[in-house]
C-alpha cells in the first residue's frame, strides 16, 4: 500500500519565493516567472498564492490564482518533480476552489499545455471543460494551450463532483492548512 504523504499548506510568503523559483524553473524551463513577478503577486490584492511544505519544512509545491469579481484565473500550479503523482497538484487545485467558495467566486478558468495530459485529466475530473485553444501560447516551444473553465461552482452539479473528489482525496494525502486538517495526522 502506498504511504500517505503528510504536508503543510499555507499562504505563500516572501521568504518562500527563492524556492518557488527553483520549482518554477524545473516546471517551466527558461520561460518561467521571475522572482520579481512572484514578489509583485504577493502584494497584489487580487492574487491568492499558496505554498506546500513536506514534513521536513521544505517547500515542494505552490499555486496561485487571481480573483476578479466572480471569476478566478489559475495562474500556476507546480509541484517539485520528486513529489509528482502524490496528489499534491490535486490538493492545490482543491485549495484554489476552496478560496473561490470562500470569496463567492463563481467561475474558474486556466490555460494548460495541450500535451499536459495528467493536468488536463485532473482538471476534467474536477469539472473543468475545454472551451477553446490559445495558439502558440507557450513561449518555450510555441505549444498551444487549452482554455478550460468550470461552470458556476455553486451549482449542485459542480458541488457534487467537487465533494465526491475531495472525499476521495481525503484518503490519499494528509495536510494541515492551519485551520483544519484533512485526514487527521494523529
Amino acid at each position: 500500500m502506498e504511504e500517505i504523504l503528510t504536508v503543510k499548506l499555507k499562504p505563500m510568503e516572501k521568504i518562500d519565493v527563492d524556492k518557488v523559483i527553483e520549482i518554477e524553473a524545473k516546471a517551466y524551463g527558461n520561460h518561467h516567472w521571475s522572482k520579481d513577478s512572484f514578489l509583485s503577486e504577493l502584494s497584489n490584492e487580487l492574487a491568492r498564492y499558496f505554498s506546500v511544505f513536506n514534513k521536513n519544512g521544505e517547500l515542494i509545491a505552490y499555486c496561485g490564482c487571481w480573483q476578479i469579481l466572480e471569476e478566478a484565473h489559475v495562474t500556476n500550479i507546480a509541484v517539485s518533480p520528486e513529489y509528482k503523482r502524490k496528489h499534491i497538484g490535486e490538493l492545490l487545485l482543491k485549495t484554489i476552489i476552496d478560496e473561490c467558495y470562500k470569496n463567492m467566486v463563481k467561475f474558474i478558468t486556466l490555460e494548460v499545455r495541450t500535451s499536459n495530459t495528467p493536468a488536463i485529466s485532473l482538471y476534467e475530473k474536477y469539472g473543468f471543460k475545454s472551451l477553446g485553444t490559445r495558439k502558440g501560447y507557450y513561449q518555450d516551444n510555441n505549444e498551444d494551450a487549452l482554455i478550460m473553465w468550470t461552470e458556476n461552482i455553486f451549482y449542485d452539479k459542480f458541488k457534487s463532483i467537487y465533494e465526491n473528489n475531495i472525499n476521495l482525496l481525503d484518503g490519499k494525502i494528509r495536510y494541515d492548512n492551519g485551520s483544519q486538517t484533512c485526514k487527521k495526522t494523529n
